[in-house]
């Protein structure tokens, strides 16, 4: 999969079929609307494109309530390269100029300019462009001008369940459905972040933990205990129980709040690598306990609890 620019993006010469959107999380969705997008341009003898952005738009359209992200820009152009759907990804930067652009000139520059889009795959609730007024009908009445298709596609949606949607996914991580999150996604909620130095408690009380510096613009789930795993900087993906909260045993009016996850059957030196941990079950709510010694006997408990999960994990 080719990463481009609107700066440098050469035009295939043959056009393309071309999608827009956020694609946070590349969930199955995505991936469905991804598949039709090759189908269609695949039978129209066209490469396939992927238009999204540097940041979420919200976090330029409206900073104060713009959703917490569940992928990195680096995460969500693997995850779609992962695919085998794509062909190339035009990443746009979203400012203030882009938020003032209208929907024409979006098209005109990005659409046609850059990726010679002979055919437009989107959801048919999509909107784009200067207050929203870009949409499937907009689209469809420029496409006869500018020499494109307009496909509009409903929403995708689990076999008796929800749609999926990055919305929906960020819904179940908040009440610490990671699993329900993952059949959602296709794969455990990953988080990304560099190991850095703590307070050493976990070490003190027998599990020593990898604390994990995540970027506040992520997507963390409920606090609690998860079962999971760990990758790093070797590439090896290692079970792990991972405490994700504010510690109360040890802090009453609340500490920060940290991702610690303890690496089972594990010693080594992990500080400074970069890291995934991957959310696969939830064990327990964060808890405060009477005492040092009944933190201890629950997380042996966890422990085993995470081994067992992990044995077995859930489909």
């Amino acid at each position: 999969m080719d990463v481009w620019s609107p700066e440098l993006c050469p035009a295939p010469a043959a056009g393309c079929g071309v999608t827009i959107g956020a694609f946070d999380g590349v969930h199955l969705g995505h991936q469905a609307l991804l598949s039709v997008v090759r189908d269609q341009s695949s039978a129209r003898g066209l490469q396939t494109a992927l238009v999204t952005f540097d940041r979420h738009p919200a976090q330029v359209v409206r900073p104060e309530s713009a959703p917490k992200l569940l992928t990195t820009l680096d995460q969500k152009l693997e995850l779609l390269e992962a695919t085998g759907l794509v062909d190339h990804a035009l990443v746009v930067t979203f400012d203030a100029a882009r938020q003032n652009e209208s929907a024409e000139e979006f098209v005109r520059e990005v659409l046609v300019g850059c990726l010679y889009a002979r055919l437009v795959v989107v959801g048919a609730d999509f909107h784009f462009g200067h207050r929203r007024q870009g949409n499937v009908e907009f689209l469809t009445r420029l496409g006869g001008e500018l020499g494109f298709e307009v496909i509009g596609l409903p929403l995708v949606q689990a076999a008796a369940g929800p749609v999926y949607s990055s919305t929906m996914v960020r819904a179940l991580l908040a009440g610490g459905d990671v699993t329900g999150a993952a059949r959602l996604l296709g794969r455990p909620h990953e988080l990304r972040g560099r190991v850095i130095e703590g307070d050493r408690r976990g070490r003190e009380l027998g599990f020593p933990t990898a604390n994990i510096a995540v970027t506040e613009e992520m997507c963390l789930p409920a606090d609690g205990i998860y079962a999971g795993t760990f990758t790093g900087a070797e590439g090896v993906e290692r079970p792990a129980a991972i405490n994700l909260g504010r510690r109360p045993t040890f802090y009453e009016d609340g500490g920060l709040r940290l991702l610690e996850p303890h690496l089972i059957d594990f010693s080594g030196d992990l500080y400074g690598q970069e890291a995934a941990v991957r959310f696969v079950e939830r064990i327990r709510a964060e808890e405060r306990f009477d005492s040092v010694e009944a933190l201890v006997e629950a997380m042996h408990r966890d422990v085993d609890v995470a081994r067992r999960v992990l044995a077995s994990p859930p489909v």
